[in-house]
């Protein structure tokens, strides 16, 4: 079992060591570990090897430039200057809900960027201005639209954090596809199949392969199938994709590159510059006193608790679980999987850190 502090500790200065300043490094460490608190394991501490292997192969800038290219009041462009995410999202974040305070949103869509942690985390960002904040990325090409044998979008996540008076904040997070690639891994780790509908073989047929990216397959989108709404989940990801990279002069489609999965390293030549992110805050007050909203907020919230449920069960409002986990993990401490303990390890011991 490992503190919150002793991974963020462990993880600023692995990040350090490589190059990044000490503030940054601490930034990339909390949005890192606040995966973790989370119960989202696939992208908290598990991916820090993988993004020092991006700096390995020269695809991560440990001092990046991150500036605006292009702007209006209300949105723009920031360039992320191959910096990882987990610094460019925050520092973006932060340059959207000053438009907003400004003048009554803002937008801003990012290039040249990296893999940013959990959508989350950016979306969550506004909620303490009283706004609605909105975060969503593409990502490498892993998912095969319905009816296609190629991938040709990322698992590409949306998050949404809206305020709350009394009650805890909604807050949606979640992939386009069926399950997250980080979710295949963690199968992989415990060497388990995977439940049927997240993945489909090198023939189009829905598998329970746990790796079927290196077998030739792909992962489904949101739905699974056709018959079970698979062009939504499909629909999804193309939004996320378009607002994420054409929008911004990123990567997109089959072009994202690759973040730093064993065999998937080699970034073939794109379309854009990077990998791209989209973020949004709106101010409650541009539409409704926020105090008024945000009561009815609390109202909404626990009129959907208080749902009929079927037997043994309760309804949840998005952001439950993750909250509850949270407060169980910064009480208990993280309990983390063997192989991901062994690769913090060998890191450690590359950098001279101790776990």
């Amino acid at each position: 079992m490992f503190t919150a502090e002793q991974l963020k500790t462990f993880t600023q200065h692995i990040f350090q060591s490589i190059g990044f300043s000490e503030a940054d490094a601490q930034l990339a460490a909390k949005t890192l570990i606040s995966a973790d608190l989370r119960g989202v394991d696939s992208h908290g501490i598990a991916r820090l090897a993988g993004y020092v292997r991006l700096f390995d192969h020269g695809r991560l800038n440990p001092k990046p430039n991150i500036r605006i290219v292009h702007e209006t009041p209300s949105t723009g462009v920031v360039d992320g200057d191959a910096g990882v995410g987990l610094v460019v999202g925050p520092k973006t974040m932060e340059i959207v809900i000053e438009k907003a305070k400004n003048v009554g949103s803002g937008w801003i869509s990012v290039q040249n960027s990296n893999h940013f942690g959990i959508a989350g985390y950016h979306a969550m960002m506004a909620l303490e201005h009283d706004m609605i904040g909105m975060a969503m990325t593409n990502a490498a090409p892993l998912v095969a639209p319905t009816f296609s044998l190629e991938k040709m979008l990322g698992t590409n996540p949306i998050a949404v954090a809206v305020p709350a008076n009394e009650e805890p904040a909604f807050v949606a997070d979640f992939a386009s596809t069926a399950a997250a690639y980080g979710k295949f891994e963690i199968l992989q780790r415990k060497n388990l199949p995977a439940p049927l509908g997240w993945a489909q073989d090198v023939n189009g047929e829905i598998t329970t392969d746990a790796n079927p990216i290196k077998n030739g397959g792909a992962l489904l989108p949101l739905g699974s199938d056709r018959e079970h709404g698979s062009h939504k989940g499909y629909g999804l990801g193309a939004i996320v994709d378009i607002f994420s990279g054409v929008l911004s002069g990123a990567n997109y489609g089959p072009w994202v590159p690759p973040f730093a999965t064993a065999g998937f390293m080699a970034a073939a030549e794109g379309v854009g510059r990077g990998t791209g992110h989209f973020f949004g805050a709106m101010r409650v007050d541009g539409f409704r006193p926020a105090d008024e909203f945000k009561g009815h907020m609390d109202n909404w919230i626990r009129r959907f608790r208080s749902a009929q449920a079927v037997e043994g069960k309760q309804v949840l409002v998005p952001g439950d679980p993750e909250r509850e986990i949270e407060a169980q993990r910064l009480q208990e401490g993280l309990d983390l999987l063997d192989p991901v303990v062994k690769s913090l390890e060998e890191l450690g011991k590359r950098f001279g850190i101790i776990l």
